[in-house]
């Protein structure tokens, strides 16, 4: 009767557990550079309800990037790469900055995501 369970079991996870995970992880990767008072690219574009990755990266000293409007607050230490997921639920334009003091250029370093409905 353990085996019948355990068959059980092991069919439940493949059936629901297994494609929900795999579904929920992000396809598309986007990587952003942070460097000398910007960031590369500076507007990216995201699809209402698709994931995606973003990638960060800083060249020269710490920075961070926050973006408000999509809860995306991420320290980027120099040298370092950052991931983090973000699936936006709705459309706009969310502006975003540099949340970590880097120079004096620093209040010029902003950064827009776009948000669009699927196609």
């Amino acid at each position: 009767m353990n085996q019948v369970r355990r068959c059980f079991f092991v069919f439940l996870m493949m059936v629901w557990v297994v494609p929900a995970f795999l579904g929920a992880q992000a396809e598309r990767t986007i990587t952003i550079h942070a460097k000398r008072y910007q960031f590369v690219p500076g507007e990216i574009t995201l699809v209402k309800g698709e994931p995606v990755r973003l990638v960060l990266i800083s060249d020269d000293v710490d920075h961070g990037l926050a973006v408000k409007g999509l809860g995306i607050r991420e320290e980027m230490p120099k040298h370092k790469t950052v991931e983090v997921e973000v699936t936006p639920e709705q459309t706009g334009d969310f502006p975003g900055s540099c949340s970590r003091f880097c120079g004096a250029g620093h209040a010029e370093m902003k950064f827009i995501v776009h948000v669009v409905e699927k196609q």
